[in-house]
């Protein structure tokens, strides 16, 4: 299959690039020869079925994953945050919400010295812009799932990353958690940083600058008006696309059913990594 389209041209700095990157497990094809660019103040939206490659690309990025083949980039000095997919398996964890979001800090200290009061202000900071100042002094395994998103989002803003790195951050999450997470997203797009994120609801990617819609690999890529079509997303997902009162509709696998960026359901999970860390 090849790229029906190509990202649209932007004029900002380049922060990241994926040069014909591609992941095999075995005999497995996660994610066949890719290429993306990401720009400084841009966001994309990754859009697929399950097992597209959207999370394998999210890695790759990350550099939690080493290609196969191909090359990932990063220029120097970007560093990037990572906030994984889970699925409520950490509430567990048995820390307090303070304590995660002071590993947001490890980054810029080693791990047994003292935060610095620069630091501690920026972790204030970014809890109250997360709306999770109130929960510092709670067990974060019993916050609710939007609670703990909210969470190791602010975790992974601390230390100011170019490159924030999401995968599906508002499913299953509650309105004003969805709110709050997508206002974030702006706001570090409008600061001169880049976001990657996942979804499978149409109304988030709609929001993003530009769309990578996946099946394996990259099927098409632009801005939204140009991919999130009932075409190129029936091409994505197998077929499994309704027109609905002029409305285009998801039916995929992802156990909710429809999707039209009304319904969402988990999360939980994040992860930073070093400037001028790349593969």
């Amino acid at each position: 299959m090849t790229n029906s389209r190509t990202p649209a041209a932007s004029s900002g700095t380049e922060l990241a690039r994926l040069s014909g990157a591609s992941v095999r497990f075995g005999e497995v094809l996660a994610l066949a020869p890719t290429d993306l660019t990401i720009y400084a103040s841009s966001s994309i939206a990754l859009v697929g079925a399950n097992g597209s490659g959207k999370s394998t690309l999210l890695r790759l990025l990350a550099g939690l994953l080493t290609p196969t083949a191909g090359r990932v980039w990063r220029a120097d000095g970007v560093g990037v945050a990572f906030v994984a997919q889970q699925h409520g398996h950490h509430r567990w964890l048995p820390l307090m919400v303070d304590e995660v979001l002071r590993m947001g800090t490890y980054r810029g200290r080693p791990l047994v010295g003292r935060i610095r009061s620069g630091q501690r202000a920026e972790l204030a900071a970014i809890a109250e812009r997360l709306e999770v100042a109130d929960l510092r002094r709670r067990a974060f395994g019993e916050l609710s799932g939007g609670q703990r998103q909210r969470v190791l989002v602010a975790q992974a803003l601390i230390g100011s990353p170019r490159l924030l790195l999401l995968d599906e951050p508002i499913t299953g999450l509650d309105l004003a958690s969805q709110q709050t997470i997508l206002a974030v997203i702006g706001d570090e797009v409008a600061g001169g940083s880049a976001v990657v994120y996942s979804t499978h609801h149409l109304e988030e990617a709609r929001r993003a600058e530009r769309v990578a819609l996946l099946a394996g690999e990259i099927v098409a890529a632009g801005p939204p008006q140009d991919v999130l079509r009932a075409d190129l997303l029936a091409l994505a997902f197998g077929g499994r696309v309704l027109r609905i009162d002029d409305r285009t509709m998801i039916v995929d696998d992802h156990g909710h059913g429809v999707h039209d960026g009304s319904d969402h359901d988990h999360i939980d999970g994040a992860h930073h990594l070093p400037a001028n860390e790349s593969t």
